[in-house]
């Protein structure tokens, strides 16, 4: 009998070695893979099973959810466990743990920190989806919001894109202002007064808030430009102008998951033109020279 060993693997381990070039380079397998088992295509078929999250909503507080995901070519069997209580006060809204379990026998193998995993792996699948849709190189980034996702995406956006400038909102504006001044690397970084002058002739939007109500305005975003939608994580919650979802080009990482989960989407009656999975696979196209929308729910799956 196999013999039980879990092993704890810490926030601080996970970060000294998940890098944004192997995390991008993984997402967008992943992304490609995801989709390709869905439409039964090639050798991925039936390769992944990814259900819609469970949520378990907790009062008016926040909720739980429960994002399992087994990938039979990498022989993965994993689950990720994550909360959202956007009340929160000086401390992050998202919360996660990671169980790993081996494939062939279901013994429990590993449980991992979530956090990091969850804050870099989001901003690999925004890179991911810009890449594919950002028309031309984007010099302009706006990043709306000022949590961990705000942090991680700079980070990642910088690594992988030579950019001009990037303006940061938020609704505390000292939170902005903060965010910064808090590393002097942030040179090309400005805090805007306000979200408009933020993504106004911005190439590249990131909206990453705990709003429920829309913080984005159709009539500000330029024509061709590329947005990432990345709060707004349920069915009530909304960041972007409903007029702007309309008329964008909508793609997102799961139409199961985005027709279930995303506000953005139900509210508005937008239509989805794509997963961007299907993008990375070539079966769908990327239509650079439209204003597109890429709607970020999160998904478990990485490949090894």
């Amino acid at each position: 009998m196999e013999q039980k060993s879990l092993e704890f693997i810490s926030a601080e381990k996970i970060g000294s070695v998940l890098t944004y070039k192997l995390l991008v380079d993984a997402v967008e397998r992943g992304l490609g893979l995801f989709s390709q088992s869905k439409a039964g295509q090639g050798a991925a078929t039936s390769t992944v099973d990814q259900p819609v999250r469970t949520v378990v909503n907790v009062s008016s507080k926040g909720f739980l959810g429960c994002m399992p995901v087994y990938v039979e070519a990498d022989e993965l069997l994993v689950t990720k466990l994550v909360t959202f209580f956007p009340k929160n006060k000086n401390i992050p809204s998202h919360h996660a743990v990671i169980v790993v379990f081996h494939a062939n026998t279901g013994v429990p193998r590993a449980l991992l920190d979530g956090e990091i995993i969850t804050t870099r792996r989001t901003a690999a699948a925004s890179v991911v989806a810009t890449k594919y849709l950002a028309n031309g190189n984007p010099k302009i980034l706006a990043i709306l919001g000022c949590g961990v996702q705000a942090e991680s995406h700079y980070e990642a956006f910088s690594e992988t894109f030579h950019l001009e400038q990037v303006r940061i909102w938020n609704h505390t504006p000292e939170r902005a202002k903060e965010f910064v001044k808090k590393s002097e690397h942030r040179h090309n970084c400005v805090a805007c007064d306000s979200a408009e002058e933020a993504v106004k002739e911005a190439d590249v939007v990131v909206t990453v808030t705990s709003s429920s109500t829309p913080v984005v305005k159709a009539q500000w975003i330029k024509p061709g430009a590329h947005l990432n939608g990345v709060g707004a994580c349920r069915p009530d919650m909304a960041e972007i102008d409903p007029a702007l979802m309309k008329s964008a080009v909508v793609y997102v990482d799961s139409r199961e998951g985005a027709l279930k989960e995303s506000g953005d989407i139900l509210l508005s009656k937008a239509e989805i033109y794509a997963e961007i999975g299907e993008v990375v696979n070539g079966t769908k196209t990327a239509l650079r020279d439209k204003t597109t929308v890429f709607k970020s729910l999160g998904e478990m799956f990485l490949p090894q």
